[in-house]
């Protein structure tokens, strides 16, 4: 299943991600810090969405209680609830 997900208080403004059979696949930001955030995307292709969350939830950038990798775990907690 696609999902895209508009993210807040970061500098990228969505992420779109694919689940197949708790999976994640083809996370792409827009906007953000590019490079990170492709690192991001390449290192959890195939990874297990519930790990994801464990490892991300929480992340903070510099002075924001949230980040793009905190962001991307909110995202898929709310896709797994649906």
């Amino acid at each position: 299943m696609h999902y895209t997900y508009k993210t807040s208080g970061v500098c990228s403004t969505a992420i779109d991600f694919d689940i197949e059979n708790g999976k994640l696949h083809n996370i792409v930001y827009t906007g953000g810090c590019n490079g990170n955030l492709k690192s991001i995307g390449r290192l959890l292709e195939g990874a297990d969405a519930e790990f994801a969350v464990e490892r991300l939830s929480g992340v903070e950038c510099g002075f924001k209680n949230t980040s793009c990798g905190d962001q991307l775990a909110r995202a898929i907690k709310r896709a797994l609830a649906e």
